[in-house]
């Protein structure tokens, strides 16, 4: 379906008005309807526009809405927020805070991090930024309470000048880093795609392109992700060389990512992976 579908924004007007009472929204029921649902002159006076207005809405032949009189016909219409985001979408407007990274941490998330103290995991945005962690996890990768928050991100870390100083070297299960900087990027490429007014993000790009050649190189040849890297290698001073399965857990409703770090029991990695929890978090 198109963006600013005016035919479909006349049709779901008109279902969702007519699926409401008076008393739904606390208004008198009045004398007999000979239709269901709310009057169309009871949804203008709601939202405060006018009655000629709605009509052409409905009618699909209506002027462009603006994002405030959206806003204003979600709440005559009692809609949910999945109903508004779906309103602003056929009225071809960015939906409020849309286009912007979620940063914000459920506390169910953070529970949930600090019940695993056996795996290294972090919670990553869709802007690569390292929003929490556990003691495990800064073991495995350095000390990221270090970092600057504005600094705390995986691209930067990878690509940015001095970005990787005190961290561990991360490649592909194969010992390729070319394949990890490929998918990175081609992660970055569809953020901005689905965040195209997050400032930040687009600042970070734009300082990566400028700074990093091989960063800038990929960015220009616009790669793709086609498959999961579901297996990085770590050299992380003092443990030596161990290769984890990564596993990658949708946050729902925020494109946040909990990555999880383990290994498989009775393997040599499974005994790095203890002694880095020995070694490493006497240290962090």
């Amino acid at each position: 379906m198109p963006r600013g579908d005016v035919t479909d924004l006349a049709a779901a007007m008109r279902q969702w008005r007519e699926r409401l009472t008076p008393a739904d929204v606390g208004l008198p029921a009045g004398p007999r309807r000979r239709t269901p649902g709310l009057r169309r002159e009871e949804v203008a006076r709601l939202a405060g526009v006018s009655v000629d207005y709605v009509v052409r809405l409905e009618q699909a032949r209506g002027p462009h809405p603006s994002e405030s009189v959206l806003g204003a016909l979600g709440r005559a219409l009692r809609l949910t927020g999945a109903e508004t985001a779906h309103l602003f979408d056929l009225a071809g407007v960015a939906r409020p805070g849309s286009g912007r990274v979620v940063e914000v941490v459920r506390p169910s998330v953070l529970r949930l991090l600090d019940r695993m103290q056996d795996l290294p995991a972090m919670l990553v945005s869709a802007r690569h930024d390292v929003l929490a962690w556990n003691p495990l996890l800064e073991a495995l990768l350095g000390d990221l309470s270090a970092i600057p928050r504005a600094r705390r991100n995986l691209l930067w870390l990878r690509f940015g000048p001095r970005g990787r100083e005190g961290h561990a070297l991360v490649v592909d299960g194969d010992g390729r880093r070319d394949t990890i900087d490929r998918s990175a990027v081609a992660h970055a490429r569809a953020a901005l795609g689905r965040y195209p007014y997050d400032a930040v993000l687009r600042g970070l790009v734009d300082e990566l392109v400028a700074t990093s050649p091989e960063f800038a190189a990929l960015w220009a040849q616009r790669p793709v992700q086609e498959q999961r890297l579901d297996r990085k290698r770590f050299e992380v001073p003092g443990v030596g060389r161990l290769t984890l399965d990564c596993d990658a857990l949708e946050v729902p409703g925020d494109d946040q990512r909990l990555v999880v770090y383990s290994a498989t029991p009775g393997s040599r990695d499974a005994e790095l992976l203890d002694l880095l929890r020995v070694v490493g978090l006497q240290t962090v």
